[in-house]
Formats: C-alpha cells, sequence, structure tokens
C-alpha cells in the first residue's frame, strides 16, 4: 500500500508553492491541455506574479486596503493557479468569477468587492471590455495568454518582475479568496475564506488517521470542479498542498474525462453525479476507462442508489461523499467510502461530521432538537468564512456564536450521521450551481406582460434539480414560455433561466402577503422520501 502524502507544516497557500518549489522542483504539478508545470516553475512564477500584485497595489492611487482585491473572468488554467499563489504570497484576496455570468451579474461583482485588477481569457475579453464601460472605476484588465503565445498579457505583465520570494508571512487567518454566492435577495453575497478554511480538514483527517479524502505516493489528481466554486478550489489546493500532480481540464466535458483519465493514468478526482452520469452514459464506456481510478469524490447532491449501482460496477472505485457549503469552507460532513453499499442503512446520509467539527440541528427559535428530530442545520467547524464582505448583518444572521446555519433541514440519527431531508431556504441546486428564486423572479418582473412570478425547484433526474417558474400574466395579456425565455437572456446566466413555466391566475399567500413558494414545490415533491434531489 502507498504511504500516505500529509505536509503539517504547510499552513497557507503560500507555504505550498514554496516547500514543493524546494523540495521538489522537477516534479509535475500541473498538466493543462498538454503543458506541463514543475512546482519549481509555479513557485517562482508565481513569486513574479505576487511582485507584479505588490507593486500594482502600492502604484494604484484608489488602493487604500490592507488586503486589496483582484478577479479572474477565464476557465482554469495554470495561470489561473499561477494568479491563485501570487495572491496568497502578496497577501491579495482572488476573486474568481463565473464566466457563466452575464455582463450585469459580473458588473455587480466587480463593483461590490472593488476588485482593481482583472485577469481575463481570451475568449472573455469583449465581456470584460464591456462590463468596464459599466464601473465608474474600471479594474486593470491583464489578457491571460494561451500556453504557447508569446509576448502578450500576462507574461509581460509580470515578466519585469523578480521570482525571488516576496518578503511577506500570510497566516492561515488572513483572507485567501473571496467567492461569491446568490443571496437570497437575489444579489451575489462574497464571501470571505481565510488560508485554514483549505487546510484545517486535512489537519483532522490527518490527525484521526481517515481516509475520506486521502493522497498516495503516484497519486494523479483530476481538477474538473472548476475554482470559480468553492468546491473545485478547495480540492485543487488539497492536491497540491499533498504534492502530487494535478491534471487541469478548463471546462468540463463528459468524453474528454474520460480520455483524461485513461492517458494520465488518473488515481483521484472530485465530480458533481450529474458528472459522474453524463461520464457513464458515454457511448461504449467501460471499466477499462476507469481502472487507475482509485477513489471519487463528490458533491452538491446526494447520490442516487441506481447511479451508486452504475459507478461500482463500472468505475469500480471506492467513493467519498462530501457535505458542506461556501460558508462553511466547504467540506464539513463526510459520507465514507466504508459506507458506499448499495442498499445500506446510510446510503441516504450525508455522512458523519469531520473530527472537530460540531453538528447540531436547532428549531424556527434555534433551540437545540434531540435525535431524529427535523429542524435547520448548523455546523461549527474551524473552516468557517470570515465574513460576508460589506455585509456584517447578513453575516451576523448566518454565523452566531461560531455557528454556520445552513438553511438546510435534516436530523441526526444516535450515531451522529446526518441526513438532509429538505431546504429551509429557496435555494435551487442545478448541476452543482446554487440558484435563488428572488433574482430569477426580478428578471422576470422586467417583462412588460409580467405580473408577477414564482420560482422554485423540481426533480430533475439528470441535473438533480431543474428550475420552474410560475407566472401570472398581466391583465388582459398572454406570455409563452419561449417569448420568457428568450427575454431572460443576457439578463441572467443562461444555467439560471428556467426551463418550464406554467402560467397561473394568482400566487398563493401567506395572510401578511408573503408569497408561499413551499405550496408551489410541494407538489412536486410530495411523493418522494426526502426534499431534495
Amino acid at each position: 500500500m502507498p504511504s500516505a502524502i500529509y505536509h503539517p507544516s504547510i499552513r497557507t497557500l503560500a507555504d505550498t508553492a514554496a516547500f514543493h518549489g524546494r523540495r521538489q522542483p522537477e516534479h509535475t504539478a500541473i498538466i493543462c491541455e498538454g503543458h506541463a508545470v514543475t512546482y519549481g516553475q509555479l513557485h517562482r512564477e508565481s513569486n513574479r506574479t505576487a511582485h507584479a500584485l505588490h507593486a500594482h497595489a502600492r502604484g494604484n492611487s484608489h488602493s487604500h486596503r490592507h488586503q486589496p482585491r483582484v478577479a479572474h473572468l477565464g476557465k482554469d488554467s495554470e495561470h489561473f493557479f499561477d494568479i491563485l499563489f501570487g495572491c496568497a504570497k502578496s497577501g491579495t484576496t482572488l476573486v474568481p468569477l463565473n464566466w457563466r455570468l452575464t455582463a450585469g451579474e459580473i458588473a455587480h461583482i466587480l463593483r461590490d468587492s472593488g476588485a482593481e485588477v482583472l485577469f481575463v481569457g481570451a475568449e472573455f475579453l469583449g465581456m470584460a471590455e464591456k462590463v468596464g464601460t459599466e464601473l465608474p472605476e474600471p479594474p486593470t484588465l491583464v489578457l491571460l495568454d494561451q500556453p504557447d503565445a508569446v509576448g502578450a498579457g500576462f507574461l509581460v505583465w509580470k515578466a519585469e518582475h523578480p521570482d525571488t520570494d516576496l518578503d511577506t508571512n500570510p497566516a492561515p487567518e488572513d483572507p485567501l479568496v473571496q467567492v461569491y454566492t446568490s443571496g437570497t435577495t437575489g444579489r451575489p453575497k462574497g464571501v470571505v475564506l481565510a488560508h485554514r478554511s483549505f487546510f484545517t480538514i486535512r489537519d483532522r483527517l490527518a490527525e484521526h488517521n481517515l481516509d475520506w479524502v486521502d493522497w498516495q505516493l503516484g497519486d494523479v489528481n483530476l481538477i474538473s470542479v472548476p475554482g470559480f466554486h468553492v468546491g473545485g478550489l478547495w480540492w485543487a489546493i488539497q492536491g497540491f498542498s499533498a504534492g502530487i500532480t494535478n491534471v487541469v481540464t478548463p471546462m468540463f466535458v463528459s468524453r474528454d474525462a474520460i480520455d483524461l483519465i485513461r492517458k494520465h493514468g488518473i488515481t483521484t478526482t472530485c465530480l458533481v453525479p450529474a458528472m459522474l452520469q453524463m461520464m457513464l452514459a458515454e457511448p461504449g464506456v467501460s471499466h477499462a476507462d476507469f481502472t487507475t481510478l482509485r477513489k471519487v469524490a463528490y458533491g452538491s447532491s446526494p447520490i442516487t442508489e441506481k447511479l451508486l449501482q452504475q459507478c461500482l460496477a463500472t468505475i469500480g472505485c471506492e467513493f467519498t461523499q462530501i457535505y458542506g457549503l461556501t460558508e462553511c469552507g466547504m467540506a464539513a460532513v463526510f459520507l465514507s467510502p466504508d459506507e458506499h453499499v448499495v442498499g445500506g442503512p446510510r446510503m441516504k446520509a450525508a455522512g458523519r461530521p469531520c473530527p472537530g467539527i460540531d453538528l447540531k440541528i436547532v428549531d424556527d427559535r434555534r433551540r437545540p432538537l434531540s435525535v431524529h428530530t427535523v429542524g435547520e442545520i448548523c455546523i461549527r467547524t474551524p473552516a468557517r468564512m470570515l465574513e460576508y464582505w460589506g455585509l456584517p448583518d447578513a453575516t451576523a444572521d448566518t454565523l452566531v456564536d461560531g455557528w454556520i446555519h445552513t438553511g438546510d433541514a435534516g436530523y441526526l440519527d444516535e450515531d451522529g450521521f446526518l441526513f438532509i431531508c429538505d431546504r429551509i431556504n429557496d435555494t435551487i441546486i442545478v448541476a452543482g450551481e446554487n440558484i435563488y428564486p428572488a433574482e430569477i423572479e426580478n428578471a422576470l418582473a422586467g417583462h412588460t406582460g409580467v405580473f408577477e412570478a414564482a420560482v422554485v425547484g423540481i426533480p430533475d433526474d439528470r441535473w438533480g434539480e431543474a428550475v420552474h417558474a410560475f407566472v401570472v400574466p398581466q391583465p388582459g395579456q398572454y406570455v409563452s414560455p419561449r417569448e420568457l425565455m428568450l427575454f431572460l437572456k443576457g439578463i441572467i446566466a443562461d444555467f439560471k433561466i428556467p426551463t418550464s413555466y406554467a402560467l397561473i391566475d394568482q400566487l398563493p399567500r401567506n395572510p401578511s402577503g408573503k408569497v408561499l413558494r413551499r405550496i408551489l414545490r410541494d407538489q412536486f415533491w410530495q411523493h418522494r422520501e426526502r426534499k431534495i434531489n
């Protein structure tokens, strides 16, 4: 059995690059679209990036912050991780942008974060320039080079700076990234995560000799969940911390992922169940495609027993479920490989908390509930967020006495296993993407033929959930679903646009006038044991 890898001296992402850059400079850190970067190169190049960021902050007359922000708009690449490490070394907070968002959505995040530099992939340059015209102080645009490009953009931007270590020593408590998640009011909130958010769970698992997520000598990691998601970011940082080779996909394509597993001998990866389902649906796929895989971690939604059965039969490796949320630093609860048994008693559980993490279930007055009683799931974790950027009231409402209030409903059994039953808030999760109804409802209200609308998540066998809109037309008017779909394009990201619509006379409301989304939603879930998919 290969030896487990754990480097306890690594406490921050800056430590990670320096440690492996010196210890194994010739070992391959990143492979992306055939382009390889060693740990030595990653350390030296991210040093240049750190110096460039530091110099830009000093020379920016608008920068008065101790912790400046920069943003990235592009698909994952070796440049993205160069920038991530450069931010870690220079005391800069990285704001990774979801490239599927619209110009208006990106403009809001840039305005809210105050990002001073925007690193942008070539295919999104037009979008970035358009966004810049909407901002009073547009960020400096730095074009990200293609792997074989010479003398353009990012490489020139940092070329004049030294590759020596910057004289900074970030602490585990210092901010590292600001990840935006949709808010209940429709405006995204910036979740500020410190370095510790990405290392404390690693420490707890290693200290208790748990193999729920582990790394071994010779591992090759496939990074398929994008870095603008906390899950993708967390998973990638675990691989870099272990010092293994990480194969980066700019965008998940199921056939390409299978080919990369075979070509590079992938041993570990993290996916969402929808990705697993797409891979298994590829024509001609067989166990021969996955013989090197030893472990798959998955999250964002439970895995169905039918899909697990297919995975065990065709992929044939260990599976670990991870439950958490951005505010928790991603990982908090794990369903271990031993519990992944088709028909097993724990397959409906999210799992057990990682050592050092506490769970409790509370009622609507935040009083603790006993086992097998459904209430709101609360998590106390050393990986928790620092804050919602610029939103002290929202921070105080979610983070109470060190406990993250998740908005998910569930219960604990007598053995400490967590079972998730429903959502207390109105979040919709489509293939791992968090969507809030208020944002879509606000967009629909802008159509002249819409009087009001309510949006809910409904079961979908492929994506977990789908977005469904109930629309009340203006008196005497008719609006078609196609008309509404076309109207929403460009206003909200495509993955947020409802895939089905129902025209109704009025929305159900309580006596105070609040729309009862739960009544609209429950009709789709009433025959299901669990009100999430």
